[in-house]
């Protein structure tokens, strides 16, 4: 849990410093543009990757400033964590308790997830969205499935590349093995993660489609699927120059069914899939604290947005029930008025700084 963050030159923020008094719940309000979701942001960035907007960093750095930006944060248990970023860089740099370290090693202290307005359109969007977003969550518990899918995904470019400089067999043979036997981790991961979070979902639950998943659910071994997709690219050399056309994980898709409303979620209205999204989002934070014993951090950004006021009950019910800290933004803090166990943050955009005041 987060004690005390501190900015500098981030977005419009010079500098300010977010104390939480231990609370478990910020809640940061204000007008737009004032500079609340940069806040968010911010502490995104320190679970190590490239934060909620995957803004360029230089980007990110005040316009009106030097080109470079930092943040600082102290944690309940006095771990200090820092991202910075300076012009001369090539990318941010992490430090934790004054120490040089790799960014992937911050996630080992904070476990991030976040919801923003883009977000909002995750059950209507295309497929591609829904994989990013699960395949993320996924990430939280398997450290290796995210370079699994990078990893796929450049294999398959290359496959398509060998295909359409007619390279030789063995070079394809290299390639079909390393996809195929990546593919299959890629999907029985999917599977355990979609399974898991189902047990801490009621009104709700997960699913996964595509070739591969598909096998692995009707009980065919690891070993015997690998075999058959490893078949699948082989016989489709030939016919295939695109790494689009072929099937596979790059294809695959989630579903979210509403088991009250007995509803696929993207034919919900657009406040029942808000509350669906927080739904998932909560027994995410569920699942990390059971497995891992850490308390996560939530990120929600307009997080009352297309929510009534019964919806809007029983998401706060249900924060004070997430072993969690959640930072959510808003413009009414009235609205918040009955989070339990929160500070108000009230965002303020002056000319030079941005002010914010903690109120217990």
């Amino acid at each position: 849990m987060i004690n005390v963050l501190t900015l500098t030159n981030f977005r419009n923020h010079d500098a300010c410093r977010v104390i939480t008094h231990g609370r478990g719940n910020v809640i940061i309000t204000g007008p737009n543009g004032a500079g609340k979701t940069a806040i968010l942001e911010a502490v995104s960035m320190l679970s190590g990757d490239r934060g909620m907007r995957g803004a360029d960093m230089r980007d990110i750095a005040r316009f009106n400033g030097n080109g470079d930006f930092s943040v600082f944060a102290t944690l309940d248990d006095a771990t200090d964590l820092s991202i910075t970023f300076n012009p001369g860089d090539t990318n941010r740099r992490a430090k934790i308790d004054g120490d040089n370290v790799a960014l992937s090693e911050m996630a080992k202290h904070l476990r991030i997830v976040w919801v923003t307005p883009r977000e909002d359109r995750l059950f209507i969007d295309g497929a591609a969205e829904r994989r990013a977003f699960f395949d993320r969550l996924a990430g939280a518990f398997d450290v290796t499935h995210t370079g699994r899918i990078a990893r796929m995904t450049k294999l398959m470019s290359e496959r398509a590349f060998a295909l359409k400089s007619g390279a030789d067999t063995h070079w394809l043979n290299a390639l079909d093995s390393q996809i195929a036997g990546t593919a299959i981790a890629i999907a029985a991961a999917r599977i355990q993660y979609a399974g898991q979070l189902n047990y801490f979902l009621k009104r709700c639950a997960v699913s996964v489609s595509g070739k591969i998943e598909q096998m692995l659910i009707d009980g065919m071994s690891a070993a015997d699927a690998e075999r058959a997709y490893l078949d699948y690219l082989t016989n489709t050399r030939e016919l295939v120059g695109d790494k689009m056309i072929l099937d596979g994980p790059h294809k695959s898709d989630f579903g979210v069914f509403n088991n009250e409303l007995n509803l696929p979620a993207h034919l919900t209205s657009t406040g029942q899939q808000k509350t669906i999204l927080l739904d998932l989002i909560l027994a995410h934070a569920k699942l990390i604290h059971v497995k891992t014993g850490a308390r996560p951090l939530i990120l929600l950004d307009e997080a009352a947005a297309h929510l009534d006021e019964g919806a809007r009950t029983n998401l706060f019910a249900a924060l004070a029930d997430a072993n969690a800290q959640v930072w959510a933004t808003g413009i009414d803090a009235n609205i918040f008025k009955d989070v339990p166990n929160a500070v108000f943050v009230t965002c303020e955009n002056g000319q030079i700084n941005n002010i914010l005041v903690g109120e217990v």
